[in-house]
């Protein structure tokens, strides 16, 4: 775990009091052996209380990073097996699209392959989106897009709410395992703010999560990284996922199916699209708000 100099060097100071307090009272008092051992084990516990940070810079174990890095491999396992299935061709245009210019692209080359290749493309995109939930790579807003794009409204929501529940758990459960030390090293503040926004609301968990989906107070990376470190119980987490995304899902996805008219990401979301989505986030939190007022 990442630890600032100042903290390290105060407990390193703290250490280093603890055994010159113990030499000095050996040398003034003569202490027996019984009573040396009493020292001892009390110097101990005060060394666990304040123990000195690892000097490593990396957040990660081995271990811990062998296990992420093994789920990479898997994903890419995948796409291998995809790409092996598919005809001879040029498939430079495979890429992850960072701009409009670059999902119009991928569009326009991947719709000849979806009639007569259904089943590798739509794995295709699972893997990477699922991918890039679980490790947080930005840009599943353009995936979300493609798939409106690619199969319509209905068939891409259904196909988006799934993609993005399975990776979002599975981003829950690879954070339950390494997650605690990079949380504590790139957000310690906001893993505090939700900790306690979360323990606050205990009874009424499932709509303050549900809130959370249907509104942009944190962000879902977020979200599904810090959950299982904040004992977001995983049925809570999974309900609210697959219930909370239907609706910016569903503007998306609509939206895709007109992108060559799309200027920017901004187009997206219109001030009606932004109060229906902040007034459904109102209502899934009001129970919790009015129970909290009877206690």
């Amino acid at each position: 775990m990442l630890v600032c100099t100042s903290e390290r060097t105060e407990q390193l100071k703290i250490w280093k009091k603890i055994a010159q307090d113990g030499e000095e009272r050996r040398r003034k008092e003569g202490l027996c052996p019984e009573e040396r051992g009493d020292m001892e084990k009390e110097g101990q516990n005060m060394m666990r209380a304040h123990p000195v940070p690892s000097t490593s810079k990396f957040p990660l174990s081995f271990w811990e990073a062998t296990l992420a890095s093994t789920v990479a491999l898997l994903f890419a396992l995948g796409l291998l097996a995809v790409y092996i299935t598919m005809p001879d061709s040029d498939y430079s245009f495979l890429k992850l699209p960072r701009t409009l210019q670059d999902l119009q692209l991928l569009r326009d080359n991947l719709e000849s392959y979806t009639s007569d290749y259904t089943a590798q493309v739509l794995v295709g995109y699972c893997v990477v989106y699922i991918f890039m939930q679980t490790f947080m790579i930005p840009g599943t807003v353009f995936m979300s897009l493609l798939a409106g794009a690619l199969f319509g409204v209905f068939k891409g929501v259904a196909l988006v709410v799934f993609t993005a529940t399975a990776g979002a758990s599975s981003c829950y459960f690879l954070s339950k395992m390494i997650g605690r030390p990079i949380l504590s090293s790139l957000w310690p503040e906001k893993l505090k703010f939700f900790q306690r926004q979360v323990a606050k609301r205990r009874k009424g968990l499932l709509n303050y999560m549900l809130f959370l989906r249907l509104t942009p107070t944190l962000p879902n990376t977020f979200i599904n990284f810090a959950s299982p470190i904040v004992d977001v119980p995983y049925h809570i987490f999974f309900l609210a996922t697959v219930i909370g995304l239907i609706p910016a899902a569903y503007v998306t996805v609509k939206a895709g199916l007109t992108l060559g008219e799309l200027q920017s990401l901004g187009d997206l979301y219109d001030f009606n699209s932004i109060a229906t989505l902040f007034l459904i986030g109102v209502v899934s939190v009001t129970p919790t708000l009015m129970s909290k007022n009877e206690s």
